[in-house]
């Protein structure tokens, strides 16, 4: 009797042990059935044993169910292990087969690779195919912290102008990862504008033909090395900086240029008149400098006179002749001098 009970016990703890299996096993049938049966009638099977190991390797099978069905659907042939493994790289698995499916859509060529590097690359792997169907437009330049949403350029005339465009851009798929962002092609364009602007000869050629700006900012290359390719750029507005409000531009810049000719004028004569005031005073330095060496010169004399008188070179007679010489001269000159004062007065 021992016996027997014992051996009913462990039939008892046996039943017990495969019908608690058998309750998981069916609620493992129940969880999965649905996911099962929609994807068997997708055709786009996958079986009870891939679901439960995604369940363990904590993976959604709803994600990945979901995305296969939607590949399939779109004629587009994608393996359940490269949906988990993009999964379990911290991808978003139906960003990229959406993106997959509007380039197929779009007839544009993404493989699997690519949109997964792209995709764990940070960038939006949908929007970027979007934008390669749907050109956007952006605007140059964009208000950032300096508050302005004009290009600020001068002519060769030294007129100021203000200028603002739009940039339409179609996303390079192929150079998407490790391209320069929107930021740069906004930098290069301004860049562009404002050295095309710079190169003109007078401000009336910029605004009476804005497409030979837009032509040569184009023909620059801008695109190079950026996740973009630049389809057009547009100039959306062009103004005289200072003349917002006034009617007649040209009469109020022929105004402002005839004041800042006259003030330049002003100041060449000015700098003509102190550069002839400082030769005046050279010329007087110089002759003062040239009465010194009169002065010192006739200093001279006196010595002569007397080595002469040493030497026995010089008479007595001939010293009071030289004198009275000297005398008469003195004479001569201060009648001459009386004589000029009278005709100036």
């Amino acid at each position: 009797m021992f016996m027997l009970a014992e051996l009913t016990t462990t039939w008892i703890v046996i039943l017990i042990i495969v019908g608690l299996i058998a309750l998981g096993i069916l609620a493992l049938f129940l969880k999965f059935f649905s996911l099962w049966l929609q994807a068997m009638s997708s055709g786009a099977s996958v079986s009870f044993f891939n679901l439960i190991g995604m369940m363990l390797r904590k993976i959604s099978p709803q994600v990945i169910v979901t995305a296969r069905i939607q590949s399939v659907k779109a004629g587009i042939q994608i393996e359940t292990a490269q949906l988990e493994a993009h999964y379990l790289s911290g991808g978003r698995v139906r960003n990229v087969v959406n993106a997959l499916i509007a380039a197929h859509r779009a007839k544009i060529t993404l493989p699997w690779d690519v949109a997964c590097s792209i995709d764990l690359a940070g960038r939006d792997i949908l929007d970027a195919v979007n934008t390669s169907v749907n050109p956007k437009v952006i605007d140059c330049p964009t208000v950032g912290s300096s508050g302005t949403d004009r290009l600020d350029a001068v002519a060769k005339d030294g007129i100021r102008l203000l200028c603002k465009a739009r940039v339409t851009v179609r996303t390079d798929i192929q150079h998407l990862v490790g391209g320069a962002t929107e930021e740069t092609v906004v930098a290069r364009v301004g860049q562009a504008i404002v050295s095309a602007i710079g190169s003109a000869p007078t401000y009336k050629d910029v605004l009476e033909k804005p497409e030979d700006i837009s032509r040569r900012a184009l023909e620059s290359g801008l695109s190079a090395g950026t996740a973009y390719d630049i389809l057009s750029i547009d100039i959306a507005d062009i103004s005289v900086a200072g003349v917002a409000q006034e009617a007649n531009v040209g009469a109020k810049l022929q105004a402002e240029q005839a004041e800042a000719d006259k003030n330049r004028f002003q100041a060449e004569a000015e700098k003509r008149r102190a550069l002839a005031v400082a030769q005046e005073q050279e010329h007087t330095a110089e002759e003062q400098k040239n009465r010194a060496l009169v002065v010192l010169a006739e200093a001279d004399v006196p010595k002569a006179i007397a080595e002469a008188f040493r030497g026995g070179n010089l008479g007595i007679m001939d010293y009071y002749r030289y004198k009275n010489i000297q005398a008469d001269t003195n004479m001569r000159n201060n009648i001459a001098g009386d004589s000029d004062d009278e005709q100036e007065k």
